[in-house]
């Protein structure tokens, strides 16, 4: 169930993110939720590195991608 939020942000950072989120191809709305899950995780999940952390959610994949056969398909292209 989604719930609307309101939130007071410097209008230079609402332009800059919904700039950033045109260009990822995310709304804003994603970028903020996905931003607090992340640092709303439990203590017992592992926690990123700040520099990883950034990029979090910058990439979509479809909900069918086998990580295994892209990697198999890269490394088979690459060494054979």
């Amino acid at each position: 169930m989604t719930t609307k939020l309101t939130l007071t942000v410097e209008k230079s950072i609402i332009e800059r993110a919904k700039s950033y989120a045109k260009n990822t191809g995310r709304s804003l709305s994603e970028l903020i939720e996905n931003y607090l899950e992340t640092i709303t995780q439990e203590s017992g999940e592992e926690r990123l590195s700040p520099k990883l952390n950034k990029i979090v959610g910058s990439v979509k994949l479809p909900k069918n991608f086998d990580q295994e056969k892209e990697l198999r398909t890269y490394f088979e292209s690459k060494h054979l």
